[in-house]
């Protein structure tokens, strides 16, 4: 029997809600602020997409970041540090994460879409189980609900390692990686597919890479715009993405697509 398409990962904030990713960036910003240690919006987004004690890590790993902290504490910073800022970070978060989970425009309607043709919906996230908490029942009362989720800290390592969307594969009975999809809106979420063998989508519009509200992306001179979209897919194009879609609503013809691709391979075998 000819292999097709059974189940899509998708993330969380920036690809189908939270349009721009805008929740954990403030709280990111906020938390290094009061720490002393202002950080720019572009060194927030930078690690987008990893566990949120990583992206902590590696924002202070940034040489910048890395200098500014010792000439206002006399040493780089130490594990306490990370769980201090951590600490504040996920306090941010929570007080705010409820306000930033608003589906994408175009994700629902994709997801029905993508369930009339037998495709199942996993997840995977950035974001605590505890943040979830949060984010899961609010989505699904505005009309988003995939058939299985799981949170960063439910693995042994979070992305860019693959285990996440393996715990997808076995809850959703899904064997081979031929027939899983990967989709996401930063470098960490295609890494995270490609780790795992599986096909890898990025979406632009509301992603974390490009860091704008609808409001920016319906205002924003025209070729602007897509002078700042065409750097976004030239980012996700040299992480070795598959595909790489302007919008969340392409992604049922990329799925026809890669069927198309998997028969031809099975013809070919």
């Amino acid at each position: 029997m000819t292999s097709k398409i059974r189940a899509v990962v998708l993330d969380w904030a920036g690809t189908v809600i939270d349009y721009g990713c805008f929740a954990p960036m403030e709280a990111f910003m906020n938390s290094f602020e009061s720490a002393g240690v202002p950080i720019r919006v572009e060194e927030a987004r930078a690690p987008m997409g990893l566990k949120k004690r990583d992206h902590i890590q590696a924002i202070l790993s940034m040489e910048r970041v890395k200098q500014a902290w010792i000439r206002q504490y006399g040493g780089e910073a130490t594990l306490s540090d990370v769980e201090r800022l951590y600490e504040s970070f996920e306090s941010l978060l929570m007080k705010s994460l409820e306000n930033y989970t608003d589906p994408i425009p175009g994700v629902v309607e994709t997801i029905a879409r993508l369930r009339s043709s037998g495709i199942q919906i996993g997840s995977s996230t950035g974001y605590t189980k505890t943040m979830m908490q949060v984010v899961a029942p609010q989505a699904k009362s505005k009309g988003y609900e995939p058939d299985f989720r799981i949170a960063s800290d439910e693995v042994k390592a979070a992305r860019p390692y693959p285990y996440m969307i393996y715990r997808n594969m076995e809850e959703l009975g899904v064997m081979s990686v031929r027939t899983v999809v990967k989709v996401g809106d930063t470098v960490t979420d295609v890494l995270e597919g490609k780790h795992a063998g599986v096909w890898t989508v990025a979406v632009v519009k509301g992603s974390s890479e490009l860091g704008l509200t609808q409001e920016e992306v319906r205002t924003m001179e025209p070729s602007e715009l897509a002078i700042r979209m065409e750097e976004v897919r030239g980012r996700f194009e040299q992480t070795g993405a598959d595909a790489v879609i302007d919008s969340i609503a392409e992604l049922p013809d990329i799925v026809e697509e890669l069927n198309l691709r998997l028969k031809e391979e099975g013809l070919q075998a």
